[in-house]
């Protein structure tokens, strides 16, 4: 079989992924643990490392876009820049997806990454969250149950004269100096803590995932990924998603759910799916190596259920919202798109208030 730029380009990512999940699994990257630490304990330390990546991201995006290496547009995958700014749908989305992954013990990456570590109750999240985003992208579900409210809550922001959603074309000021100020001011945030600068795994979580996510936008949307798109406008059997990306979890859960459906038919395989299996390895690599993999079951049927349920809001949540706290809150975050900050706020404030709620019940019941 020849190896193509299809090829190329899979297995780039895959190597990628495969770094994201041992980062992650070393550092104890986990951005629902996140915000637990800053709810329950004032600790922020993680969630200062979730910003750093966001803002590496960021900042990696403008050099990208500037120096001409990559260019985004509106039109990646998901159409993050997109000038029909769906605001209900970030902030149901965002919400939902926040109280699913405190519900089911973690975001979407972090569920690879407990999977990689043997963790079996992330196996069964996965299963549902893939089945529910499987719904959600490839039914008519969305449109059933969201299509008419969200059509008619989004508001068109080419009919006002802007060509997207960036806080760059928003404000006047272009990308290149709202992204700048935004990621500088960021970074500067995370590092006046001292405790944070102490911290060597939140520097290199932050720093490394950042990165790792502008990589994801190098390939995709520079000179390799220009002729993977001419390949693919040419081939044969046209691959799934091929369109300028990067790192996300919960769509690809459920094109991988479809590709689960249909084996045979590898133009199914696409950047997300790689991802996906990529960080489970890069966990598993880790937890071998650190002899930290460990087998883990429920311990009840209400820890069962907790976890089915959270992983059903993740799965309809995380595609609603077109990203998780990886693929808006970081991926999403680099394109400066007013949305995946308004899901990020969203995922924040769903978790937050389902920690609040977990502990009042917990306090009244004992």
């Amino acid at each position: 079989m020849e190896f193509t730029i299809h090829h190329q380009v899979l297995l780039i990512v895959f190597v990628l992924a495969v770094a994201l999940g041992a980062i992650a699994n070393k550092t104890n990257f986990c951005t629902m643990g996140a915000v637990s630490d800053w709810v329950n304990m004032g600790d922020t330390g993680r969630m200062r490392a979730w910003l750093l990546a966001g803002a590496v991201a960021l900042l990696g995006v403008v050099i990208l876009e500037a120096s001409g290496k990559a260019t985004l547009g509106t039109a990646t995958f998901p159409p993050y820049r997109t000038p029909n700014f769906a605001w209900l749908r970030y902030l149901l989305g965002g919400v939902m997806f926040g109280i699913g992954m405190t519900l089911a013990s973690g975001c979407g990456n972090k569920t690879l990454v407990r999977i990689g570590g043997g963790n079996l109750k992330s196996l069964v999240v996965l299963i549902i969250a893939a089945l529910c985003a499987y719904l959600m992208l490839w039914t008519d579900f969305y449109n059933s149950v969201f299509g008419k409210l969200v059509g008619a809550t989004t508001i068109d922001l080419a009919a006002k004269g802007f060509n997207s959603q960036t806080l760059g074309d928003l404000t006047g000021i272009g990308n290149t100096v709202a992204g700048s100020i935004l990621a500088i001011a960021i970074i500067v945030f995370a590092y006046a803590s001292k405790e944070f600068r102490d911290n060597r795994d939140n520097q290199l979580a932050g720093i490394l995932i950042g990165l790792i996510v502008v990589a994801g936008w190098y390939v995709t949307g520079g000179a390799m990924g220009m002729e993977w798109k001419e390949w693919a406008d040419f081939a044969e059997v046209k691959p799934l998603r091929v369109e300028t990306q990067s790192f996300t979890f919960i769509s690809p859960m459920g094109d991988f759910a479809r590709y689960a459906m249909h084996p045979q038919d590898l133009s199914l395989i696409n950047f997300g799916i790689v991802a996906l299996l990529g960080v489970i390895l890069g966990s598993f690599l880790w937890s071998v190596i650190s002899k930290g993999f460990r087998v883990e079951w429920f311990a009840s049927a209400g820890d069962f259920a907790n976890h089915a349920i959270g992983a059903v809001l993740m799965g309809i949540g995380g595609v609603l919202s077109m990203g998780c706290t990886v693929g808006q809150a970081i991926t999403g975050v680099s394109t400066l798109a007013l949305g995946s900050l308004l899901t990020f706020a969203a995922i924040v404030a769903g978790a937050a208030a389902t920690m609040k709620y977990q502990y009042w019940r917990m306090m009244k019941e004992s």
